[in-house]
């Protein structure tokens, strides 16, 4: 990545607690609340299901819960199941949904580099099963790396 030239004397700017990059990973800041959007993502909608399908504890998923719906990733919604008392789910918001990329290009990551030739899963759209795979574009799907990116300042 380039810096446009106001920005290139590093020393002369920051973003601060503004950087979208640092916020972001303020919310995502631990594996049960990345682990709770991945359940999401994969279905899991009812508090005992978080708890055994994330492995951690019921209160760990009780904050992560509550982080996510803080930051409105999330929304609870209420159940009744015949004879039970009255429940609450959670599921994914807009926001939330937003975050698919962000997951699929870290399980792509992962894939990649840490499973051996060998991811546990493979994630194909559903019509016609092509693998789904998450890249840099530009706005008409153009791939782009990094190396193709200049950044300025937003005003």
């Amino acid at each position: 990545m380039e810096f446009e030239a106001q920005l290139r004397d590093r020393s002369a700017w920051s973003i601060g607690d503004r950087c979208s990059a640092a916020r972001t990973l303020e919310l995502l800041s631990t594996k049960t609340v990345f682990l709770v959007v991945r359940e999401c993502f994969y279905g899991t909608s009812r508090f005992d299901d978080f708890v055994t399908r994330v492995g951690a504890s019921a209160p760990a998923v009780s904050r992560a819960l509550r982080q996510l719906e803080s930051a409105r990733v999330v929304v609870r919604t209420p159940y009744h199941e015949p004879g039970a008392r009255p429940r609450e789910e959670y599921r994914l918001t807009a926001a939330g949904e937003d975050l698919l990329p962000v997951f699929l290009a870290l399980v792509q990551w992962g894939d990649n580099h840490l499973q051996d030739g060998h991811p546990p899963l493979a994630f194909t759209r559903g019509d016609d099963g092509r693998r789904v795979a998450v890249t840099v574009t530009t706005a008409d799907p153009e791939p782009v790396s990094s190396g193709d990116i200049r950044i300025r300042a937003n005003e």
